[in-house]
């Protein structure tokens, strides 16, 4: 009967091989599938006596000693949703699923109507939360605010501009409605605490005889803002002064913080203007930079995912706000993790305990927005794999069909 057993173990281990080779081929079009190797060990009979046998042993047949899952990367390929990771490197993804948590590398997310980063299967993306764009430090569910961004008043405003050289010196003081008073005038939108738009402009005349000095020439500078409380809802006052130096870099600036009072019933505004890397050549009149820190309400219009696995929201007013960092943990042996189904693994004691970290630290890999891990099936090798298991199934069916041959041979005598 040992015939029996042996060629028995080898059909059933055969069997074990095509169904994990069935499993693969079913799974190759699965995002962030891994595919599995049945791995065999032979199998001996233990010695009765103390000491090892000096003859030949006979093998008892095989057993299926794992199977073990093939960690390697699956190829990414680019999807139209912005929501859509692909892990590039090791790493999983942690879930809330029903309360458990799992990991996984099947990055096709989607928003739920809680707001909450979700899978097909309704598990819950983890993640560092961020609150006012900053991360919290807490971990838990994603969730993105789906609420307008609050606007912001206008605090500061920074103009690198080239004041012609060439310009005539002009005396007497700026007035904002005689363009002759002044040689160059420049706007800028800025915004109260209520989102509102307004114009600022300012205003710059060389000052008389500075164009003959060698020590560089001087610039006054005035303003004027709408919107306000001021005469025909203007106010205009005086900022300050530029001084270049005679090869035309800005040498000092004098400039008073713009105190407005808004007619919309705003918070009243100072903004603080800064002329850093103005110059003075001899060239055109210009604003070579222009940036302020206000802006007005805006609706959320769409997210972006960098490989640092930082969320962006992007707003209808062109401001952007992080929302949160997504997480990816690795094992110290990702062949311990317990298979789930429904793309999903679970920590075990041979796993080793889950570390945590943002994508591309602590020898985790990096992400990929708009884009999918695929399985990483060879479908080739496993088909000619199908053939060499089916052979073996047959050969050990032959192998039982050889022995009760045998022993009908013998009953026969």
């Amino acid at each position: 009967m040992g015939a029996f057993n042996t060629a028995l173990s080898g059909l059933q281990a055969a069997n074990t091989d095509l169904q994990t080779l069935g499993n693969n081929i079913s799974n190759a079009n699965t995002v962030g599938f891994k595919s599995s190797n049945a791995e065999f060990a032979d199998a001996y009979a233990s010695a009765m006596a103390n000491t090892a046998p000096t003859d030949g042993q006979v093998g008892i047949g095989t057993t299926v000693q794992t199977i073990a899952q093939q960690f390697t990367q699956g190829n990414i390929e680019t999807t139209s949703n912005p929501l859509d990771v692909a892990i590039n490197g090791n790493g999983f993804f942690q879930f809330n699923y029903n309360g458990s948590t799992v990991y996984g590398r099947n990055g096709q997310f989607q928003l739920n109507k809680n707001g909450v980063i979700v899978d097909a299967n309704g598990g819950e993306l983890i993640g560092i939360q961020a609150q006012n764009g900053k991360l919290t430090g807490a971990s838990g569910p994603l969730t993105i605010n789906q609420n307008a961004i609050a606007p912001q008043a206008t605090s500061t405003l920074s103009l690198g501009l080239n004041l012609d050289s060439t310009n005539t010196p002009i005396s007497g003081n700026i007035n904002i409605n005689d363009p002759s008073t002044y040689n160059y005038s420049t706007t800028t939108t800025v915004y109260d605490s209520l989102g509102t738009p307004q114009l600022l402009t300012t205003y710059y005349q060389l000052q008389s005889g500075s164009g003959t000095t060698t020590s560089g020439q001087t610039w006054n500078v005035d303003y004027s803002v709408t919107g306000t409380t001021g005469a025909s809802g203007i106010t205009t006052s005086g900022v300050g002064t530029l001084q270049f130096n005679a090869y035309g870099q800005e040498t000092s600036s004098t400039s008073t913080p713009i105190s407005i009072s808004w007619a919309d019933g705003a918070a009243p505004s100072s903004i603080a203007v800064n002329f850093s890397g103005s110059t003075n050549y001899n060239s055109p009149n210009s604003v070579i930079t222009n940036n302020s820190n206000g802006y007005s309400a805006g609706q959320l219009s769409g997210l972006s995912i960098d490989s640092g696995g930082n969320i962006f929201g992007r707003y209808s007013n062109g401001e952007s706000q992080l929302m949160g960092q997504i997480s990816l943990t690795r094992f110290p042996d990702n062949n311990g993790l317990q298979n789930l189904g429904n793309n999903y693994w679970a920590e075990t004691y041979v796993s080793g305990q889950p570390l945590s970290g943002g994508p591309g630290s602590s020898n985790l890999g990096v992400l990929q927005a708009g884009a999918v891990e695929q399985s990483n099936v060879d479908i080739s090798k496993d088909l000619v794999n199908l053939i060499v298991a089916q052979q073996a199934y047959q050969a050990n069916a032959q192998t039982i069909k050889t022995q009760n041959t045998v022993v009908q041979t013998l009953l026969s005598l």
